[in-house]
């Protein structure tokens, strides 16, 4: 039988997690693979340019499509489980698990509609029937992208907070900024870092980094002890944290008389590391080549 589509293998994933064990995920793959999937030798050994097997990567993204959807978890490094929603779809002796069925869990849509305008319609129907070619590479690529963020700020609110803070202040340094200098790692006063804001030293730049869940908000009394912690002479200072800011702190860091304040949230943090490759590394590369008009004009 043909590889199978990612989307054909969720409802195998599920099935093959009933038992409520926690399963590395080559271990998962080979389960399916051997359970549900009848192929070849030569389908076995296909791989991605990547150098990974095709097999593992549909099961891969399988596997992502269920975790944003809430029916699976990964508790571990390359391991995953099945979550309470998982078992209860379970029960339900569904045919198949689709795209489309997935659009009615929140937490997915999210995903699906992160940084692009799609619709539960779009993100329903085949690419094929609507886009072009170059089409599905950009929306694709989007996708990528959006999973790759999603996971990265997974990351950072997992870490302690005093390596987010070395974090930031790699970023910063990977900006472009000059040196930059750790404080104490405690009574910092609500100071985490200091980094120049050229390669010079001319000019200190204050730097607090707060990591925060999506939904615990940055409020204004934060900003507040900030804009209070910096020495005088000292009037630039970045906010940064994996969650957002509120109205109340965005509103103090725009009216912070004599001091400019620069708040990143998750999102724009997670722009960042991907733009200036911190905490991330190219996985595959692709050209897209046209026909170089000019010089057939020449010959």
């Amino acid at each position: 039988m043909p590889i199978p589509k990612f989307d054909e293998t969720m409802l195998p994933i599920l099935k093959a997690l009933q038992d409520d064990k926690t399963i590395m995920m080559q271990e998962l793959s080979d389960k399916i693979q051997a359970e549900y999937f009848d192929l070849t030798e030569e389908e076995k050994k296909e791989k991605i340019s990547s150098g990974y097997s095709r097999f593992f990567d549909r099961v891969s993204w399988g596997r992502t499509y269920l975790k944003k959807a809430g029916l699976i978890e990964q508790p571990e490094r390359g391991a995953v489980k099945i979550t309470q929603e998982g078992l209860k779809v379970l029960s339900q002796n569904p045919e198949s698990i689709t795209v489309d069925f997935l659009t009615q869990y929140p937490s997915f849509m999210a995903f699906q509609s992160s940084g692009k305008d799609k619709t539960k319609e779009d993100i329903g129907k085949s690419l094929i029937e609507k886009f072009s070619p170059q089409d599905m590479i950009d929306r694709g690529f989007a996708d990528i992208q959006g999973t790759l963020k999603s996971d990265l700020l997974e990351k950072l609110q997992g870490t302690n907070p005093y390596y987010f803070e070395q974090v930031v202040l790699d970023l910063f340094q990977k900006m472009g900024y000059g040196d930059y200098l750790g404080t104490p790692k405690s009574g910092d006063g609500g100071v985490d870092g200091i980094i120049s804001q050229d390669k010079l030293g001319l000019e200190k730049i204050y730097v607090q980094a707060k990591r925060y869940a999506g939904a615990n908000k940055v409020r204004e009394p934060e900003i507040r002890n900030f804009i209070g912690a910096m020495s005088d002479g000292v009037s630039k200072g970045i906010f940064v944290t994996t969650s957002s800011f509120d109205e109340s702190a965005k509103e103090k860091a725009k009216n912070a008389h004599n001091h400019k304040i620069i708040l990143i949230d998750g999102e724009q943090l997670t722009d960042l590391m991907i733009k200036y490759s911190v905490g991330v590394q190219v996985k595959t590369s692709y050209e897209v080549k046209e026909i170089d008009n000019d010089f057939f004009e020449e010959i």
